[in-house]
């Protein structure tokens, strides 16, 4: 495979690899053997992706009533350090590398279904392009499962703040935790192993989050290293089904929020016109250029 071949062609796939190889091992080997917890991948994505952890902080919740037995206090609170640890990094990597920080290099959902098992896509009819009414589909999907997860955010942190809501706390618990079943990881099960390795990452309510960030962060596919010659190669690699040839002839770079940073657009392109950047990258480069050092 191209991927493991050595290629130069490849070198962002193959970092997306070595990165979510060495998350696979630290959350689902390294961690649970040293913390003695197998459930620490649910407490390695930060809010609003799941309220678990804001579960954890309420005593009378069902969710802390059924581990404290497992884990004990001690045990309680090492779960919630480590959440609160993975939050820093996801939220700063953001900050300085962009959404691919999360989505194509640490993500054990579906970053690592997509980047693993990307050659296998699809099992049911033919690799291709959303179409545009299918993407707006998704688009308005984006915001309807960031609002829910939000609500449930929100609804947790009053709750711990001792304010009065209406409503049954445990039937609310109950509710999100269907709706995270259902409408989440059964549907992002579907996508994966039918039709596409990126089709949660349309209205992954976490990645919504982390595309605003990484707009903040100057995430940009740049268009500035070459000539395009418009042999459609990125728009057909791109996971995203973002017209990136558009851009690429007008010298305009990509800044699409659903942009998961993977770049394979980057690796396929025959010119190396593309190149993937954030404000800080744009610094290191620089500090590289004006030291005479090559990246």
């Amino acid at each position: 495979m191209r991927i493991i071949g050595g290629s130069s062609e490849t070198t962002m796939r193959k970092r997306n690899l070595i990165g979510i190889t060495i998350s696979a091992l630290i959350i689902h080997i390294i961690a649970p053997l040293l913390l003695e917890n197998t459930e620490l991948y649910f407490f390695t994505m930060p809010l609003p992706w799941t309220t678990t952890p804001l579960q954890l902080f309420n005593p009378n919740s069902t969710f802390y009533m059924s581990r404290l037995p497992l884990w004990g206090l001690a045990g309680i609170t090492t779960a919630l350090i480590f959440y609160l640890c993975m939050c820093v990094i996801v939220i700063l990597g953001t900050l300085l590398f962009g959404r691919r920080w999360q989505c194509s290099t640490l993500c054990l959902f579906n970053g690592f279904a997509a980047e693993v098992f990307a050659p296998a896509f699809p099992l049911v009819g033919k690799t291709g392009r959303l179409k545009p009414s299918t993407i707006k589909v998704f688009s308005k999907l984006r915001w309807i499962f960031l609002n829910i997860a939000l609500f449930f955010t929100f609804y947790w942190a009053l709750f711990l703040l001792g304010i009065p809501l209406p409503g049954d706390i445990e039937m609310i618990g109950k509710i999100e935790t269907y709706k995270y079943l259902g409408t989440e990881l059964l549907m992002a099960m579907f996508f994966w192993v039918a039709f596409m390795g990126r089709g949660y990452c349309y209205y992954c309510p976490l990645g919504t989050i982390l595309g605003i960030l990484a707009k903040a962060a100057g995430q940009k596919i740049a268009m500035d290293n070459g000539q395009c010659i418009q042999c459609n190669q990125c728009n057909l690699t791109c996971p995203m089904s973002i017209d990136i040839k558009e851009k690429a002839e007008s010298g305009e770079a990509v800044t699409e929020l659903r942009c998961v940073g993977c770049g394979h657009c980057v690796d396929v392109c025959p010119t190396r016109t593309l190149s993937y950047s954030t404000k800080f990258l744009d610094v290191i480069v620089n500090h590289n250029k004006d030291k005479g050092l090559s990246i």
